[in-house]
């Protein structure tokens, strides 16, 4: 192999460490039910927090706060998935590259 190539798929593994360790430290933010429940979830897919309303349950229906919390963490994984398919987007320039998520 090519000693530039070697260099530049070294510096290109090393940006990619980095951009997954600011991944970890990113963080978004759905709501659903008109902001019954907030779930926090960073650019690895990881929740951080659900917060539910407590009117959500003291309102006793279960069936809907479950919906709801489905719901949302779904949607939250989808926009951390968008999330961090742009930041590394911006360090491949475009480039899908097998096992980065």
């Amino acid at each position: 192999m090519n000693p530039n190539m070697l260099r530049q798929a070294q510096q290109l593994q090393a940006k990619l460490a980095k951009a997954q360790q600011e991944l970890s430290e990113m963080t978004t933010e759905v709501t659903t039910g008109g902001g019954a429940i907030k779930v926090v979830i960073d650019g690895k897919q990881q929740i951080r927090s659900i917060v539910i309303s407590p009117e959500v349950v003291s309102d006793g229906d279960i069936d809907m706060l479950q919906d709801m919390m489905t719901a949302g963490v779904n949607e939250a994984i989808v926009k951390s998935q968008e999330m961090a398919a742009d930041h590394l987007g911006k360090l491949t320039g475009g480039l899908n590259i097998p096992g980065l998520m």
